[in-house]
């Protein structure tokens, strides 16, 4: 093997496994995974299961908020949300039909919600203003209405 192949052999091996450690320690040791959904639940009975039998914003620390929300066809479940500015709110989601997006705008806050599964996904909202929520996976006809707002004060 001629010395320059041996180089970048060499080179490219310690990059990969460099870009492998990198991503490790930010999906375990700074918890920047993707979003869970491994939880799972009946997507019939929906709200006979917790916590989406008590659907809505709950307060559980100063400045600090769970949404616990459904998607259904063309609509969020609580659909008026509004917070603090500087809240962390962590939001707790599931689908009752179809496949649904969740993303907010201006943010990176994107997931895909599945029925029978549960994901729950977290964002700190420093400035105040409106955060369009929008369904970005078709959904059917009525798709392009599945919207609502974040309100920061």
């Amino acid at each position: 093997m001629h010395r320059y192949e041996k180089i970048w052999l060499t080179a490219s091996t310690v990059i990969i496994i460099g870009f492998m450690l990198i991503i490790g320690y930010q999906a375990f040791a700074l918890d920047m995974g993707p979003p869970s959904g491994q939880e799972t639940i009946d997507p019939q009975n929906v709200e006979e299961h917790p916590p989406f039998d008590d659907t809505g914003i709950h307060q559980i620390g100063e400045n600090e908020y769970e949404v616990v929300m459904t998607l259904q066809i063309f609509s969020f479940d609580p659909m008026e949300l509004e917070f603090p500015e500087g809240s962390t709110v962590h939001f707790t989601l599931t689908s009752k039909d179809v496949v649904h997006g969740f993303q907010i705008a201006g943010t990176n806050v994107n997931a895909m919600i599945t029925p029978g599964h549960v994901t729950t996904i977290s964002h700190t909202f420093d400035e105040p203003g409106e955060y369009l929520v929008v369904c970005n996976e078709y959904c059917g006809a009525g798709h392009e209405l599945m919207a609502t707002e974040i309100t920061i004060k």
